[in-house]
C-alpha cells in the first residue's frame, strides 16, 4: 500500500499496531479537519452553521456510494446498537415469530432480540459455530415461514468469519423476512453493494475500519425496511422542512433521514469525511485485495506448531481478521500483554487472539509480530 497512506497514520509509526477491528487509529487529515470545525465555532458560533449540515451530507452521500446504496436510504445514529434497536422496536411483533441468527454474535446483534424474546416470546434460532465458520445451510435451515428477520454480521468478530450476504439475503426474501447486517466489521475494508446482496438494513459504526472518531453510527434502511419499520424516537429534525418552527402539523422525512431526530456532533462529521474520501479514493477492492495478501503472509509464516488459526482461509470466507489459538499453556490475554509490551497490539478475544490489519499496515508489520509471539 502507499506510504503516504502509512505516514497518515501516527499510530503506525508508534507501533505494530494490528487492532483495526477494535479501534482503527485515526488519520491525521481527519484530526485537522475535526479540530477546524471547533475552531471555527470558537471563532465564529453558529456564524457557518449551514456548513456542518453540508459537511454531513457530503459524508452520507460518500457512505452510500459505498454501500451501494442512495443517501436517503442513510441515516446517522450513535452507533450500531441504536440501529438495531430501531428495527427492534419500530416492528410489530407477535408470539410465534421468529429471528435467525448466528450464536456468536457480538451482543449489539443479540440484545435487541433478546428484549423482543423476552417481552413478545419471539423465538431467536441460533446456528452454533463450527470449527471457526457458519454453516450456511445449517443458518439457511432455520429459515422458515413464521421468519421475520435474519440478522448476521458480514463479519464475525471473533473468528474473522466472512458471511455469503447474498446467498442468506435471497433466502430470507423467499420467505419476506426482512435481512439485516452488522456492517462494522467489513466496512471500509471490504466491497458492499447492499441492494444486489438482498439487504434490507445494515448497521454500523465509524471507529473500526473507518478510521474516524466514535459517535458516527450508520443506518441502512431499503425500501422494503421503510415499510415495515415505523419510527421510534421522533425529534425536530425527523420532519421535511426542521427549521419551519411553526408548521407542527408537517410531513416526517419519507426516508431514513427521519431517524435524525436532533443535533449531533458536527465537528465529527468532518472527520467522518476525509477518513471516508481516503478509502473511497483508495478504493475498497483495492484495499480488500492487499488484506488478504497481508493475512494470507500472516497464516503463510505463523508457527503452527504453537499456534492454530482458527480463522477460515477458503475463498469467500476469509477476511482482514485473523484469529488463533495458542496450543501452548498461555492465555489469549496473556499473549496479548507480552506483545503490548514489544509496542505491538493485537485484540484477545475469549481463548483466541485478534489479528486485524488495515490498509496502513505493511509485510514488515507481520514479520515482526510473528517473530514476538511466545
Amino acid at each position: 500500500m502507499n506510504h503516504e497512506i502509512r505516514r497518515l497514520f501516527p499510530a503506525a509509526q508508534k507501533y505494530t499496531y494490528l487492532n483495526s477491528a477494535f479501534f482503527a487509529p485515526v488519520p491525521t487529515i481527519s484530526v485537522r479537519a475535526i479540530a477546524a470545525q471547533l475552531e471555527d465555532i470558537s471563532n465564529h458560533g453558529s456564524i457557518n452553521v449551514d456548513d456542518w449540515s453540508a459537511t454531513k451530507n457530503r459524508a452520507r452521500r460518500l457512505v452510500a456510494e459505498m454501500l451501494g446504496g442512495r443517501a436517503e436510504n442513510i441515516a446517522f445514529m450513535r452507533n450500531t446498537s441504536d440501529g438495531f434497536s430501531s428495527v427492534a422496536l419500530g416492528m410489530n411483533w407477535k408470539k410465534g415469530d421468529n429471528i435467525v441468527t448466528f450464536a456468536g454474535e457480538f451482543p449489539s446483534n443479540f440484545y435487541p432480540w433478546r428484549a423482543l424474546r423476552d417481552n413478545f416470546g419471539v423465538e431467536i434460532r441460533a446456528c452454533a459455530e463450527k470449527s471457526g465458520r457458519i454453516d450456511s445451510d445449517e443458518l439457511l435451515s432455520l429459515i422458515d415461514e413464521q421468519t421475520k428477520l435474519v440478522s448476521i454480521s458480514a463479519v464475525q468478530y471473533s473468528s474473522g468469519f466472512r458471511v455469503d450476504l447474498e446467498r442468506v439475503g435471497r433466502a430470507a426474501r423467499k420467505v419476506d423476512a426482512l435481512f439485516a447486517v452488522d456492517i462494522i466489521q467489513a466496512f471500509g475494508v471490504l466491497p458492499f453493494d447492499l441492494p444486489a446482496q438482498f439487504v434490507d438494513v445494515a448497521a454500523g459504526a465509524s471507529y473500526k475500519w473507518l478510521c474516524s472518531p466514535e459517535g458516527c453510527g450508520i443506518f441502512y434502511l431499503g425500501e422494503r425496511a421503510l415499510e415495515r419499520v415505523r419510527q421510534t424516537c421522533t425529534g425536530w429534525q425527523s420532519v421535511e422542512k426542521p427549521w419551519d418552527f411553526e408548521n407542527r402539523e408537517q410531513n416526517f422525512k419519507p426516508n431514513a433521514l427521519a431517524w435524525e431526530n436532533g443535533m449531533c456532533g458536527s465537528a465529527l462529521f468532518y472527520g467522518l469525511e476525509q477518513s471516508l474520501k481516503l478509502l473511497h479514493e483508495t478504493g475498497a477492492e483495492k484495499i480488500a485485495a492487499y488484506l488478504e495478501k497481508l493475512t494470507d503472509f500472516l497464516c503463510e509464516i505463523l508457527p503452527t506448531a504453537r499456534y492454530e488459526i482458527v480463522s477460515s482461509r477458503a475463498k469467500g470466507e476469509k477476511s482482514q481478521i485473523v484469529c488463533i489459538e495458542p496450543r501452548n499453556n498461555l492465555s489469549s490475554r496473556e499473549i496479548a500483554e507480552h506483545l503490548r509490551r514489544e509496542s505491538i497490539i493485537v485484540s484477545s478475544r475469549g481463548t483466541r487472539v485478534r489479528i486485524a490489519p488495515h490498509f496502513f499496515n505493511n509485510f514488515e508489520d507481520i514479520q515482526r509480530l510473528i517473530e514476538n509471539l511466545p
